[in-house]
Parts: C-alpha cells; structure tokens; sequence
C-alpha cells in the first residue's frame, strides 16, 4: 500500500448538489461542491465549488419555491453565466478527490439527505459515482436518531444559514456531525473490548427471538 493510499484510509468525501428540482428524469444538477475531511472531521481544504450550465428551458421550468431559492441566492444568475458542462465538472470533481482518496472505493459519501445527491451523480457523474464507496454517511439520520433519543441535543444543534448553496450546505454538514460527535456520541476512546463485547452479546440476546422467527418475541427494551 501506498504511504498516499494509507494516508487517505479514513477520509470521508462529502459532497453537496444544487438541482433544478429533484426529479431524475427531468431535473438539471446545476452545482457540485466537495470537499474532504479526515477521520476525525479536520477540513483538508478549502473545497472546491462549481457551477454547471443549464438551458433557458431548465431553469424556466423550476417549480416557484425552486425558483425563488435558487434567484434569491444567485445561482441561477450564475448558472446562466456559465459555460462549464456537465461532464467537465465530472472531471475536475473526480480529479480533486483522487488527490486525496486515489483508491477507488474506498472512502464514503456524506452529507445531508446524500441518497437525493447521489442519485444525480450517478445519473450524470458516473465515473465520480463509481470511485466512491456504495456506503454513505448521512448526517440526517443521525440528525432523525438525535431527535427521538436525544432530544435536548436535537434541539440545540447549530443553526443553519440556509444559504442554499451547495459548498456552504456541505461544510454545514460538516459542522453539523462534528457536533453530534460531541453531544451523541460516546468520548473517545470509546468503550473497553471487554465491554464491547458484552454490548454486542446483550443485543444479540435481545433481537435473537425476532431473527429466529418468533413473531411473538416482545421487542427489545419493551
């Protein structure tokens, strides 16, 4: 293994979209940013941002809250501005990732809400899509658990900017995990393997009736 493939063995890739709606058949990406962090969230770089031309079609077809949100923050201005393709912005995204993950699938995708993000990449960045690993890190299920387990967490989370802009939104997500590290997560460094170990025996035993099959067995911690 190489000393950048060893560096790079925790790095999570965290990458934001801007589309003109969320449907995959008839909605333009129109805004990729990424960037990268290592294992312990520390941001490597600045991050790159980039605006994808779209035609007077796509942006004319915008739903009114689409519209509103993408003119109140400029995007649309810049979109329109733009000359950068689809499949150049594929490239240049992909070329900054291999700078610090070069080994293909190997780090996840994380964000919020990521699925709807990779969706797009997959329909219009697939070499992209393929390099990153099939599992992904969404900070809103996190966010989901926060609220039903946690709830004076999940109510003290930072606010967003709601800046709709997809390089602020991906290091919000950032932000956002870095504080459910603190207030959800146990500190480091974690448990003993002892009491791991019992851990993971005591919930084998609580969910083994229901993997079993028996429909009766109550649910565990009923």
């Amino acid at each position: 293994m190489s000393v950048a493939v060893a560096d790079s063995a925790g790095h999570l890739v965290w990458i934001d979209c801007e589309m003109t709606g969320l449907d995959l058949v008839e909605d333009k990406l129109i805004e990729v940013a990424v960037l990268i962090t290592d294992s312990e969230l520390n941001v490597l770089d600045p991050g790159l941002d980039l605006i994808i031309s779209a035609d007077d079609a796509a942006l004319d077809g915008m739903n009114e809250v689409v519209r509103t949100m993408h003119e109140k923050s400029g995007l649309t201005e810049e979109v329109r501005a733009s000359t950068l393709t689809v499949a150049e912005a594929e490239q240049q995204v992909l070329a900054y990732i291999k700078r610090w993950v070069p080994e293909r699938r190997t780090a996840p995708l994380c964000g919020n809400s990521i699925g709807t993000d990779r969706g797009f990449l997959a329909r219009d960045m697939p070499e992209l899509d393929d390099h990153l690993h099939y599992r992904m890190i969404d900070v809103s299920s996190v966010k989901e658990l926060a609220r039903r387990w946690f709830p004076r967490v999940y109510f003290g989370q930072p606010a967003k900017g709601l800046a709709h802009r997809a390089l602020a939104d991906i290091i919000e997500s950032v932000r956002e995990l870095a504080y459910y590290r603190r207030t959800v997560f146990v500190d480091s460094p974690g448990p003993s393997s002892s009491q791991a170990k019992k851990a993971a025996a005591e919930v084998v035993g609580g969910f083994a009736a229901l993997l079993d099959g028996d429909e009766k067995a109550p649910a565990p911690g009923a």
